[in-house]
């Protein structure tokens, strides 16, 4: 048997898997050794316009979009140097949330750290509080409002940071979404999560151009009118490998090209089994962003294969918001998200009860190992098994 180490909530989980498992990862990259001055270089050499300096008018608000806690984006890392550029006493933190809950507070002095707490106001989104945002117009292609917290709106001058990594279906995170869906009301967020859009096949990991999905963001993040965007990435341990700072879609295109050449990992044929994780703490707090790391591994599996998720959702499906409606409404996995149907889905998940992942279309597998041996069994002779131990951060595909 071969150990192999999966991300699972802080700790991870070790798993005895048979030899000749496929263990796919990203690319190594070393975090880069002086993470402060990277990010100084990069806001006072950007790309494609003036340093933040100097596009920073003195006396003007500042609005600030940052990542939630449900993404590993090191903003307690971020943020005291991008303050070293701007007057901390007219920055305004916004906690891009989407349509999560609210940050606890210990979960904002986790992500945050206490100097940026005490030196600048935080504003938390509420998707769900109408009153709090101002109209830009129509979702393209839709009569759906594009509606954005209005405080931040009312910024003289607007940044956007983030992390980038592949998305299942909006191409690539970071960026434009640290607008829409980060700092949008729920219609908004819901007519670019529509079926129709996230349906369409360019609506899939690593795609931008046409993908209706990315567009529709980008359109509607635009009319924001964003002076400014710093993304990172990561690797596995959560260091920053590289920093793409300047005009937004410029920058954030520096950094998809980037994000494309580390994560993508191509594979020969499918698999029977594909072992997968959400990436551990903080993607996996919920079953709701678990779906990324069975999107991943549903690139590689084969039609009636299974894909077995070790994901610890120490949030829950999460119960807070409309997830655990949805699957209670719902007449069965394909309705539920057809993308995945093709394939059965089996969880290891500390958080979630037996009967809660039954109500979501899948099946406990409270020992993974057993589970996945079991699985190659009934395989027969010659079945293949793919794992996948950072989930989503390696993104596999079968070459043509």
């Amino acid at each position: 048997m071969a150990v192999v180490r999966l991300a699972y909530g802080r700790a991870g989980l070790e798993v005895d898997l048979p030899p000749g498992a496929d263990v796919l990862e990203p690319r190594r990259l070393e975090g880069l050794a002086d993470e402060a001055a990277a990010i100084r270089r990069a806001l006072r050499e950007p790309l494609g316009c003036p340093p933040l300096r100097e596009l920073v008018p003195p006396g003007a608000a500042v609005g600030v979009s940052v990542c939630d806690v449900t993404r590993p984006f090191p903003a307690s890392r971020v943020l005291p140097v991008l303050l070293e550029e701007l007057d901390r006493a007219r920055v305004t933190v916004f906690v891009a949330t989407g349509t999560h809950r609210a940050c606890t507070p210990d979960e904002l002095q986790r992500m945050l750290g206490a100097d940026v707490l005490a030196a600048v106001r935080i504003v938390q989104h509420d998707a769900f509080d109408r009153s709090r945002h101002a109209p830009l117009g129509t979702v393209p292609g839709s009569a759906a409002p594009a509606l954005v917290e209005r405080a931040y709106l009312e910024q003289d001058v607007r940044l956007t940071t983030g992390f980038i990594e592949p998305h299942f279906f909006a191409g690539f995170s970071g960026g434009p979404k640290m607008v829409v869906p980060g700092l949008a009301h729920l219609d908004t967020v819901l007519e670019l999560h529509s079926a129709a859009r996230i349906g369409d096949p360019r609506a899939t990991w690593g795609v931008t151009a046409g993908n209706p999905v990315h567009d529709g963001i980008r359109a509607v993040a635009e009319r924001a009118g964003v002076a400014f965007n710093l993304d990172v990435t990561l690797n596995a341990e959560h260091r920053i490998t590289h920093v793409f700072a300047g005009e937004p879609a410029r920058s954030h295109a520096a950094g998809c090209a980037f994000a494309m050449e580390t994560a993508m990992a191509p594979v020969e044929r499918p698999y029977d089994v594909v072992v997968s994780t959400n990436s551990g703490y903080p993607l996996d707090q919920n079953l709701y962003q678990t779906v990324k790391g069975m999107s991943a591994a549903a690139q590689i599996v084969r039609p009636g294969g299974t894909i077995v998720m070790a994901s610890e959702c120490s949030d829950g499906l999460p119960e807070h918001g409309r997830y655990k409606d949805l699957l209670r409404e719902s007449e069965g996995p394909a309705a539920f998200l057809e993308r995945l149907a093709r394939a059965r889905g089996a969880v290891h998940a500390g958080g979630l009860t037996s009967d809660q992942l039954r109500t979501a279309w899948l099946e406990p597998a409270d020992d993974v190992a057993g589970c996945v041996a079991a699985l190659l069994g009934a395989a027969g002779p010659g079945a293949r098994l793919a794992v996948l131990p950072q989930g989503p951060q390696t993104i596999p595909y079968v070459a043509a």
